[in-house]
């Protein structure tokens, strides 16, 4: 039975100081998803380093994704405002370092830093909304928190263009600075500091091994080396053998023995490799194909986050009538033709053709990724259905790291021996390069995109194996806040 009262209770305008200072913190970590992609090719003609590019997104990912559990199991040993200012605290430094970097080599390392901090953003967040307020209110604040993500996704890529051009690409990462500092003082103020809500101690085996593993698949997505892959397989065997043996996993690998936990996995990683990969290249493309400024370039993600929010309306009111296979097919479908058809309406094709093919692939996004996390969602028991939603969570941020990770490779490979001139001539700024070269450039990320377009083709392919529903009442409700995930 629904308590009458919430887990911390607060006064109005205090639980409302929370709320907002929540809210900024989400706000950050959803902006700098999208922010960072549109100043990308002003920072490789500002550092150089156009070989490591998609590790600036990796590096991030990696630290992002990897760090979620260990900050969930840390809130819970050593209080909640605690952590989550230690939280925003690591994303802040990460930030203001990547600001002043003076190579690739430096940004990469600090964003992995400020990957560290974002980690716990968005999870303790929910934890700490889930606790302030009662699970009718819980679902009223859906909406709100759902809104922050749209926004911020809309308005990312053009803020991020915006600021280079106008500025400086620096002030991509400096302008987190007082955003976060204003979240951090709002949420010391107003939030309590609480007891631990468990006893016992942090798995850091399991996730050190999860890092380690999560890192070195990276690296060997990347890599040509057979021992970075042999090292990626024995670090996977490691945190799985590690995982089955504690009492309290980092995450719970046991649960892919369900269908539909497993399969959908599969799914949101091959979908995601072409999402983030496709964020990760296309300014870069537009950029040069085109010559666009950053802000313009910025400006073709609107439509993909746009329409994924709509097109997730969408779904989950048509889910239940055609099932999640059918949803889950037919988006990956739209993802598959969008990426097919991308590398040459972004560099042959006019900008309302662009816009639509990135419009195609939001709507497939959303149509698929809300109707297989549903699916998930609907499969498990209730007391399995956290543990489930981060296992979906985390298999989506595994693919899109990796997945950049691949497409950087692809472009290093097909720029070949030109690479080092392709480099030098980029100092001079993406639009200035020599035609031969430019032309010689634009092939390479192209080739790249055709590898988003196989993982979207193999996401497409694996759908058609999706389970339908079980017949039994869903394991959560239309307004359950796990749900805010998905946005």
């Amino acid at each position: 039975m629904e308590p009458e009262q919430p887990a911390i209770v607060l006064t109005r305008r205090r639980r409302g100081a929370v709320t907002a200072g929540l809210m900024l913190g989400m706000f950050l970590a959803a902006l700098e998803a999208t922010v960072v992609s549109t100043a990308m090719p002003t920072v490789v003609a500002s550092l150089g380093g156009i070989d490591h590019y998609s590790w600036v997104f990796s590096a991030y990912l990696l630290t992002s994704t990897a760090s979620v559990p260990l900050w969930g199991r840390l809130s819970d040993l050593s209080g909640r405002r605690t952590v989550y200012l230690a939280a925003i605290a690591l994303f802040l430094t990460g930030s203001m370092l990547a600001g002043v970097s003076q190579s690739m080599f430096q940004l990469i390392v600090f964003r992995l830093l400020q990957g560290l901090g974002a980690g716990g953003l968005i999870p303790l967040g929910l934890t700490i909304i889930g606790e302030i307020y009662t699970l009718a209110e819980r679902t009223r604040m859906q909406a709100v928190f759902s809104s922050i993500w749209g926004v911020s996704s809309v308005a990312g890529p053009l803020i991020g263009g915006i600021i280079t051009d106008a500025v400086s690409w620096r002030w991509v990462f400096y302008v987190n600075v007082p955003i976060g500092l204003v979240a951090a003082v709002v949420v010391y103020r107003s939030l309590p500091g609480d007891a631990p809500t468990a006893t016992g101690t942090l798995n850091w085996q399991g996730g050190l091994l999860l890092f380690a593993a999560t890192a070195l698949v990276l690296v060997a997505s990347s890599e040509t080396n057979p021992l970075w892959a042999l090292a990626a397989v024995a670090a996977c065997v490691a945190f799985a053998w590690s995982d089955r043996r504690s009492s309290n996993p980092i995450l719970p690998l046991s649960l892919l023995s369900n269908p539909t936990v497993s399969i959908s996995s599969i799914v949101g990683f091959l979908a995601s490799t072409s999402l983030f990969g496709t964020l990760a290249f296309i300014p870069l493309l537009m950029q040069v194909s085109t010559g666009a400024s950053a802000t313009s370039a910025g400006q073709i993600l609107t439509p993909l986050y746009l329409f994924w929010v709509l097109s997730s309306i969408v779904a989950a009111r048509l889910l239940f009538r055609i099932g999640p296979r059918v949803s889950a097919v037919l988006g990956t479908s739209a993802v598959f033709i969008s990426c097919a058809a991308l590398p040459w309406t972004a560099v042959h094709a006019s900008r309302a053709w662009v816009f639509a093919d990135i419009a195609l692939m939001g709507a497939g996004l959303g149509f698929s990724m809300l109707s297989l996390l549903l699916a998930v969602q609907h499969s498990v028991d209730r007391s399995q259905l956290g543990a489930a939603t981060s296992l979906n969570m985390f298999s989506r941020s595994i693919g899109g790291a990796v997945g950049v990770s691949v497409m950087g490779a692809i472009l290093a490979a097909g720029l070949g021996s030109s690479g080092h001139d392709i480099a030098a001539a980029v100092e001079g700024g993406v639009t200035s390069l020599d035609p031969a070269l430019r032309e010689h450039f634009i092939v390479a990320i192209q080739r790249a995109f055709y590898g988003a377009a196989i993982a979207a083709g193999l996401a497409m392919a694996v759908s058609f194996k999706v389970p339908e529903f079980a017949a039994r009442a869903p394991a959560a409700s239309p307004g359950d806040p796990l749900l805010t995930a998905e946005m």
